[in-house]
């Protein structure tokens, strides 16, 4: 051998060796000892060189990538024998759908290998590490990585958050519109019911917060938060209904008031009577309307109320009757004072009737 890379390390009766420096892929082949006695021995062994694959690269980036654009990366690498393996990954998890290619080199001895990754860009993507990883046995377990930073644009993604899930009349609320986009959105746009904030002294905006004071049922309505950026614009909704002051109910207490009643009587064939009677009675101011259901205590007062009228005018009415109870006699004819005697008076008298019957008559 007539190499300078090639040098002697040990020759002797029993052992012959030699060292190759910066070994090259024309190193390959069988190499040969002789020993020269008689008969001479010989002894042959083969030389496998490896390929070391280069450092990979990716290929078929842009920056930045649009939402719903589809992005081929392709990772290559060249010069290892055997043909190196090469693995995707997307922040070290490891993509299995990729495209493998595998094409002998010039020198018919190594080869160059490449892998394609195929997909849409997606908005959780944005901030991704994407890397391919050749591996080969000459490099002793430690693969040679290629990586690189995914930055995908996309519209705004927006919510509405509120402080108060159960708004009533006179307290406050707060509507936080967050917004996620790339590039970041301009300050958002609040609107109600499709129009402008019809109170900006109570509504109030600071940056993406929609502050609203002493809520009242004119506020009830659909309020739309707006973001936009360069890529596109979103906006999301959200429904306030302001809601009547909760009130715990308490027990109803019924006072029954003093009780005054007044009896007129007139002296005439008809009685004529009046009864006035009143009842107080107070209720707890909290109470909800529209709550019905007997209230002993009020009927109980009222039926004594008219207990007591009737039996005053039963009694007021029997005192009338006994002072007033006798006969009258009617004067049938004038000028019967006149008379002499109760004959003459008679057959005087106007219209009279000799046999005229007694009159009687009664106040009842």
């Amino acid at each position: 051998l007539r190499d300078n890379r090639i040098e002697l390390v040990r020759a002797s009766w029993h052992e012959l060796s030699i060292s190759v420096s910066d070994v090259s892929l024309s190193d390959e082949g069988q190499y040969t000892c002789s020993l020269f006695t008689m008969p001479v021995k010989t002894s042959k062994a083969f030389l496998t060189v490896l390929g070391v694959p280069e450092k990979p690269q990716i290929t078929g980036f842009t920056s930045p990538v649009m939402e719903g654009e589809r992005m081929q990366l392709t990772c290559k690498t060249s010069g290892s024998k055997p043909a190196a393996d090469i693995r995707w990954f997307k922040n070290d998890k490891e993509v299995k759908d990729v495209k493998y290619l595998k094409e002998e080199d010039a020198n018919r001895k190594t080869f160059t290998v490449s892998s394609t990754l195929d997909f849409l860009a997606d908005r959780n993507d944005d901030g991704a590490v994407v890397s391919c990883r050749v591996e080969h046995e000459s490099l002793n377990s430690t693969p040679q990585i290629a990586m690189q930073v995914l930055e995908i644009h996309y519209t705004p993604l927006v919510k509405i958050i509120s402080s108060n899930s159960w708004p009533e009349e006179g307290q406050s609320i707060i509507l936080t519109c967050e917004s996620k986009g790339k590039p970041v959105p301009e300050p958002v746009l609040w609107t109600k019911d499709g129009g402008e904030l019809p109170d900006p002294e109570r509504m109030v905006v600071n940056g993406r917060v929609l502050s609203i004071s002493f809520l009242n049922k004119t506020d009830n309505g659909t309020y739309r938060c707006e973001a936009k950026n360069p890529i596109g614009r979103n906006s999301t909704e959200y429904v306030l209904i302001v809601h009547d002051v909760f009130n715990t109910l308490l027990p109803t207490t019924v006072i029954p008031s003093l009780t005054t009643a007044t009896v007129t009587t007139t002296v005439a064939l008809t009685t004529s009577t009046t009864t006035s009677a009143s009842a107080i009675s107070t209720r707890d101011p909290n109470a909800l309307a529209g709550q019905t259901g007997p209230d002993h205590a009020l009927i109980g007062g009222i039926v004594a109320v008219v207990v007591f009228v009737t039996l005053c005018s039963i009694i007021l009415l029997g005192r009338y009757l006994a002072r007033h109870k006798g006969t009258y006699l009617t004067n049938e004819a004038k000028g019967a004072e006149d008379a002499p005697d109760a004959d003459t008076a008679i057959i005087n008298a106007e219209g009279s009737q000799v046999n005229a019957e007694e009159k009687k008559e009664y106040f009842i």
